[in-house]
């Protein structure tokens, strides 16, 4: 709860901010001459841009959280019981361990979401939020493009065809999701 609280108060700050710079950008304009019409322009460019990255980092976190809700009432949302440091965050090693099973799950059932999804809650652990990202988008593009049937146990990789195999993409770069690339995914 409190994550949401301060995303909606960043939001609204933002929000703020673009509406005061999208001003400045219309008072430049408004003195009409050319150097101060050309500043408003640049001016006004940047506001809709950043809305356009509040957007789709909105869009993404939505998205994000729509799977894990559907995952959890499935039973299938990762347990977080890994270990921790006394600053509470989670120790390497039992990460490095979790995603490695975690990848191998992947690769054994490239085509479901629910283990993209898992993948990518074993990269934020491991600290690799880019890749986290990835994998997550992969989940959500692979949610919207197939009809939703219930993957095994997590403990278990769910049964995948060979053609399956030869048709995805290898989770170990999930650098390359088929979903488009959200603002914050580097």
């Amino acid at each position: 709860m409190r994550a949401k609280i301060t995303y909606f108060i960043t939001a609204a700050v933002l929000v703020f901010y673009f509406f005061l710079v999208g001003s400045r950008g219309v008072m430049l304009i408004r003195h009409g001459t050319p150097v101060t019409v050309t500043f408003g322009v640049a001016v006004l460019i940047l506001p809709v841009i950043g809305v356009w990255f509040l957007w789709k980092n909105t869009q993404f976190v939505r998205r994000a959280n729509a799977l894990a809700a559907e995952l959890d009432a499935e039973g299938g949302l990762p347990v977080d019981d890994l270990p921790r440091t006394p600053s509470g965050r989670i120790e390497r090693d039992a990460a490095d361990a979790v995603f490695t099973k975690r990848r191998e799950e992947t690769e054994d059932a490239p085509d479901d979401w629910r283990t993209w999804f898992r993948l990518a809650v074993a990269y934020q652990d491991a600290r690799d939020t880019p890749r986290a990202r990835k994998a997550m988008q992969r989940a959500i593009a692979l949610h919207k493009s197939r009809p939703s049937t219930p993957s095994s146990p997590p403990g278990e990789p769910a049964p995948s065809s060979p053609a399956e195999h030869s048709a995805s993409s290898s989770p170990s770069a999930p650098a390359s999701p088929a979903a488009p690339s959200s603002p914050f995914g580097a």
